[in-house]
């Protein structure tokens, strides 16, 4: 087959036919009594506290992935790292509030507004009379104007990642005074607060190399509380300092350090007093959490020892780390054990030295653990959410039948609860493709489809054809072209029950055509207490039969023992998860999608991959039937979701352009209300228009929204105002350390 386009993959600020009668759509309106947005799940927990109790200096050191490749967030490589940078050191118009929605940035905006609708769309900017660049320039139109010529995509000399909304402009000029910017528009934008977010100076804009090569590595002139200073790639570090010419709220910290520390080895740079806040995944929350919650109660272990000082130095470790009493050291006290029980000296000295490097791993995992006591786990939603995506191009899933039976076979409330219980969040399935929780746009719509229901499932399966009998030995199944992944080396060892493929060691969920043993369920669900969501047990070929699943799991006594055949091939779909750290929740939730699956008799390949190949050679290039991954959501969904679910387009080589909907499912009506929406200046109307394309989307099937993603910061108990954001923007110049014998709110009380 001719392989899809994939147009470069923007930074978002990131079924062919619907049957008539069959498919009910919720009665939208624009306005209503009851706002359906509602709030948001979770607020931020930033420990939140007043600006006269926080110290004035200090620097405040921040682990993230890497050292930007860039520091234009406009450039198709810029990263979260870019994002960040921009956000302290560069101006903003807008930026969002606790429930995700703009709001006007008053420290350099007086005002902003439509002044005209007719015959053109004219906003007016007045922008703040001391705002200022870094070498002393006002902040004025011709920044404006350069940003536009750049983003316009009218100039191919320029290598922008994304133009939307830049592209509308007809002009900018100045207003009544320097203060004044009005930006004309030749076709109406809904989205106009997205523009200008960040905004660069001129210097930067104004010409193709400029905008190219000298922002990758540099920022000479910056408009924040923060000042680029300096970007050390060799010690991966990005330090950025206080601006002198800020004019608003003067920065609490000195320095603000971005320290590049892959995800896996973030607990170890927080105990070693190398970073002061990192994001983390759940095993390291737990193990945080842990530490801390042990010396509450006084255990053994933690009793007189302290977490790192503020001047890099080390409190006591426990008992365990050094002897306790005997007067020996631990290398003979060792020996000597070992040759009172009965060892000759030679193996002695082995025993002991085994026991001495196990001591020894203890003694440093102790001392860790009371390291960790000086950080707290703070908790909230990210603004983006998990889906299941499928593969709507070829094979059962390009069948609409086919694609809704897995979405009525998913509970999304068990995978939601899976995921976010155990961390203490709240376990609510997402209800839109387009908004979250508490955004202007979000209206749980999932009503479109319908929830789980097993019976209905299997009766849209058996309506597209697919009905239980045998399978000869040497026919193939029907899912993701009868191949299991075509690559060996390229999935890792898959997950399931059943019989593990002679050619690739993909494992095939049902092979084995048993149930799953209700009492060993019973007995693992005793050992476990219930923590699935951080179980990441990979279980193997040999394995009990129905052990596909994670400790706890119940696969359904009626399971099926027969495969779904069509034309001779059976309903078995290629579910590909990522195999790296950090990824075990996702490969959890696979696990137990896949059980669900199987109660309609959908089987599934789990096949696991490399997470540099995950994305680039299996999703973007269709190369998968199922698979999770996730989408950040926009203040501005007309404008920033519209490549995701616009239909894809034949290219002119033959291949199939599919911008970013990754999962090949579109419709004309949809691409249809998102042009209405993006092009509405009534904003009740718009939010309307968005909410009836997501019920479209839902009624496709060709995603399904799971659950809002969990944001886990480990930061110091000191640091005030930084932490687990939710979706409100940083306030960088409020982030700093707390004076003695001050503490920052915490708890549910600093989740506002």
């Amino acid at each position: 087959m001719p392989h899809d386009r994939v147009r470069p993959r923007a930074r978002r600020r990131s079924v062919a036919f619907l049957a008539a009668g069959v498919l009910t759509l919720p009665v939208l309106s624009g306005c209503s009594e009851q706002d359906p947005a509602g709030k948001p799940l979770a607020g931020q927990d930033i420990a939140s506290a007043p600006r006269n109790l926080v110290a004035d200096g200090g620097t405040l050191r921040w682990a993230v992935d890497a050292v930007p490749e860039t520091l234009n967030t406009f450039q198709a490589d810029a990263g979260p790292a870019t994002a960040r940078i921009a956000g302290a050191v560069l101006p903003s118009m807008y930026r969002l509030d606790a429930d995700g929605r703009p709001r006007l940035n008053s420290d350099y905006v007086e005002s902003a507004k439509i002044v005209e609708r007719e015959p053109r769309q004219v906003v007016l900017y007045k922008l703040h009379q001391e705002a200022v660049w870094s070498d002393g320039r006002e902040i004025g139109s011709a920044d404006f104007a350069a940003q536009w010529r750049a983003l316009s995509g009218k100039d191919s000399a320029y290598w922008t990642a994304r133009n939307a909304g830049y592209e509308r402009i007809e002009k900018i000029e100045r207003g009544d005074d320097d203060l004044e910017v009005r930006v004309t528009f030749a076709r109406p934008y809904a989205d106009w607060k997205s523009l200008f977010s960040p905004l660069y100076p001129k210097q930067v804009m104004g010409t193709p190399d400029a905008f190219n090569d000298g922002a990758r590595k540099k920022l000479k002139v910056t408009a924040g509380p923060f000042a680029l200073k300096d970007v050390d790639r060799e010690d991966g570090e990005v330090t950025l300092t206080r601006n002198p010419r800020w004019w608003g709220r003067p920065a609490k910290l000195s320095e603000l350090v971005l320290r590049a520390v892959s995800r896996e080895k973030r607990v170890k740079a927080l105990a070693e007093d190398k970073v002061d806040i990192a994001e983390i995944d759940s095993a390291q929350a737990e193990r945080i959490m842990s530490a801390s919650s042990r010396d509450k109660r006084g255990e053994p272990g933690r009793q007189g020892a302290g977490p790192p000082a503020r001047d890099g130095s080390r409190g006591q470790a426990g008992p365990l780390a050094h002897d306790s009493g005997s007067g020996l050291t631990t290398a003979r006290s060792l020996r000597s054990w070992a040759i009172a029980h009965g060892s000759d000296e030679k193996a002695a000295d082995g025993e002991t030295s085994a026991r001495q490097k196990r001591r020894e791993a203890i003694a440093a995992y102790t001392t860790q653990q009371s390291a960790l006591r000086g950080f707290a786990v703070r908790r909230s939603l990210e603004p983006a959410f998990t889906q299941l995506a499928l593969n709507g191009s070829e094979g059962p899933l390009a069948d609409e039948r086919v694609r809704r039976a897995v979405a009525r076979a998913i509970d999304r409330e068990e995978l939601a609860a899976l995921v976010l219980k155990p961390l203490g969040l709240p376990a609510v399935p997402v209800g839109s493709h387009l908004a979250l929780a508490g955004q202007a746009a979000y209206a749980d719509n999932s009503g479109a489809l319908g929830g789980q229901d097993t019976e209905k499932a299997r009766a849209l399966l058996a309506d597209a054809g697919w009905e239980r009998g045998p399978l000869k030995q040497a026919e193939k199944a029907a899912g993701a072209e009868g191949e299991k992944s075509g690559k060996k080396g390229d999935s890792g060892s898959g997950s399931g029950s059943g019989s593990e493929s002679e050619d690739d060691g993909t494992y095939i969920v049902g092979e084995d055509n048993k149930p799953y043993d209700a009492d060993e369920k019973d007995e693992k669900e005793g050992e476990d207490g219930g923590q699935l969501a951080q179980d990441g047990r990979r279980f193997r070929p040999g394995d009990a039969p129905g052990a596909y699943a994670p400790t706890g799991t119940r696969a359904p006594a009626d399971a099926a023992r027969e495969p779904l055949t069509k034309n001779g091939k059976s309903l078995t779909l290629r579910f590909v998860l990522p195999s790296g750290p950090g990824t075990e929740s996702l490969r959890t939730v696979g696990r137990r999608i896949a059980v669900m699956l199987e109660r309609v008799g959908i089987r599934t390949e789990i096949s696991e991959v490399a997470d540099a190949s995950y994305f680039k050679d299996h999703i973007a290039n269709g190369q998968f039937d199922l698979a999770l991954y996730s989408w950040p959501t926009s203040a501005y969904p007309a404008t920033d979701a519209r490549p995701i679910y616009a239909k894809p387009v034949p290219a002119a080589d033959g291949s199939l352009s599919v911008e970013q909907n990754y999962t090949r499912v579109g419709t004309d009506q949809v691409d249809q209300l998102f042009d209405q929406a993006v092009a509405t200046l009534d904003e009740s109307e718009s939010r309307s228009l968005i909410r009836k394309a997501d019920a479209h989307i839902w009624a496709a099937a060709g995603s399904i929204p799971l659950y809002q993603r969990p944001q886990l910061v480990a930061a110091r108990t000191d640091l005030a105002n930084a932490g687990a954001f939710g979706f409100r923007t940083p306030l960088y110049e409020d982030m700093g350390f707390l004076k003695k014998s001050t503490r920052a709110s915490s708890g549910p009380s600093s989740r506002n």
